[in-house]
């Protein structure tokens, strides 16, 4: 009987060791959603867009090349036919443009600086969502287990009741209040265990997958800052938000700046050469003597400069909306710069908080127990009521509760803070993938002449 009981047990043990093992960690999600969030990867293909900015710049320093044919055919009755055919290739090359081109290149390549660090802010965005989801789940799931263990302890506590009532040594009383409450709690594991649902499918919708068996994470540390200080400058210098602004106050100057060679001397250079077919023929069906036919082969080569003079105020316009759309992308530093500065400020107090919530609960739960053990002994003396101990294992299960919620808050706000300070990015967190370099595309692209197909073979 011994070696059942002591083989139930090893076995058991192992189960739970391997269920450990094999639980998902907070890491490993938000992994999965590096590589697996819909919006993610949506904002990558934004990226991939912004980055053919760049080329469709640099066309416009490069040459324009077109076939050109033609084929006429004369004729009036009475009179002789006349049919003219003609097959040429033409370029088009500009020389100046007012630095409009240069101009834009650059305002591309700040642009394509804006959408990384976008995406950048996007990746931050997406792995927080996955830790906060993460411990949503974790801390659903604890509270139902505690509720569920109510629930046994009032089973227990209505049979008490029961036979104390039956031997004569309770009231009915005592059986209603007990079966109120076991009620009462049944409904709190069916919100709870609603809540677990909703906080599975939340993270389904994150993370891409179901989450399974969930190990219990620490906060975070390595990545976070000594001081709110050194917080906020960190993040000033740093995080993906201000650096967007800041790379499109330079795509607005440049923006103005090409904006302005409208108003400059344009230049360019035109060759074609053709091939030029005629003949002409009697009306009549009878071939004669007056029916002739001539080739011929012709070039052009050209120098042309264009002075604008006026536009009917559409440059002048133009210039001018640029300008204030550079005013604009110059205040929006300053309003990424205080939105980062008040989710550092908030999300550093909340971790403090946390911490201190976590002790404090943490010593409620052990007090919260003693109570409870003194009222049940009391009961048992008939100092203290059914009602009691009611109440007491009511402030147990609240203060078990407060500190998974404590628990759950101070994960939460860990990542807060490293999100806050530009931090929470797969690199730095060191995510078991493949991270997704954006200077790969961009080199391919940036320079290509031609061709339809995307670098992955779209």
């Amino acid at each position: 009987m011994r070696r059942s009981i002591f083989s139930a047990v090893l076995t058991l043990t192992v189960c739970i060791a391997s269920a450990a093992h094999s639980a998902e960690t907070i890491h490993g999600a938000m992994a999965k959603a590096y590589e697996n969030n819909p919006s993610l990867n949506a904002a990558r293909a934004g990226l991939r867009a912004v980055d053919e900015n760049v080329p469709l710049a640099k066309s416009g320093h490069r040459p324009r090349v077109q076939a050109t044919s033609s084929l006429l055919y004369n004729f009036s009755e009475g009179a002789r036919g006349y049919s003219t055919a003609s097959f040429g290739v033409e370029i088009n090359q500009s020389i100046f443009d007012g630095f409009e081109t240069r101009n834009k290149i650059k305002g591309a390549e700040a642009g394509v600086r804006a959408e990384r660090a976008n995406l950048l802010n996007t990746e931050q965005n997406t792995l927080f969502d996955a830790s906060q989801a993460y411990m949503d789940v974790l801390q659903n799931r604890q509270i139902a287990s505690l509720r569920a263990q109510n629930i046994d302890s009032l089973n227990e506590q209505l049979r008490s009741e029961r036979s104390r009532f039956e031997v004569g040594e309770g009231t009915r009383t005592d059986v209603a209040q007990a079966q109120a409450s076991l009620a009462a709690a049944r409904a709190q594991l069916i919100a709870a265990q609603a809540q677990v649902k909703s906080s599975e499918a939340i993270y389904m919708q994150i993370v891409g997958t179901e989450p399974g068996a969930l190990k219990t994470p620490a906060p975070l540390s390595k990545l976070l800052p000594r001081s709110l200080a050194q917080a906020e400058q960190i993040a000033f210098s740093s995080h993906p938000a201000i650096e967007v602004r800041n790379a499109l106050v330079d795509s607005g100057l440049f923006s103005v700046k090409a904006a302005e060679g409208a108003f400059l001397p344009q230049v360019g250079v035109s060759a074609s050469v053709s091939r030029n077919l005629s003949s002409s023929s009697n009306s009549g069906r009878v071939p004669s003597a007056l029916d002739s036919s001539s080739e011929s082969t012709t070039g052009r080569v050209g120098l042309s400069v264009t002075v604008p003079i006026y536009q009917g105020g559409q440059a002048s316009a133009t210039v001018r909306k640029s300008k204030e759309q550079l005013g604009q992308a110059r205040l929006e530093v300053d309003v990424a710069r205080n939105q980062v500065r008040a989710a550092v400020v908030s999300a550093y107090t909340q971790l403090e908080a946390s911490r201190a919530s976590v002790s404090a609960n943490q010593e409620g739960v052990s007090a919260a127990r003693l109570a409870l053990n003194g009222v049940v002994e009391e009961r048992s003396v008939g100092q203290r009521t059914t009602l009691d101990v009611l109440n007491a294992r009511t402030v147990v299960l609240n203060a078990q509760i407060a500190l998974v919620q404590a628990q759950r808050n101070q994960v939460v706000s860990s990542y807060a803070l490293a999100s806050a300070i530009g931090r929470l990015n797969a690199k730095r967190l060191g995510l078991s993938v493949a991270v997704k370099d954006p200077e790969e595309h961009y080199s391919a692209v940036k320079d290509k002449w031609f061709g339809l197909r995307t670098p992955d073979g779209r």
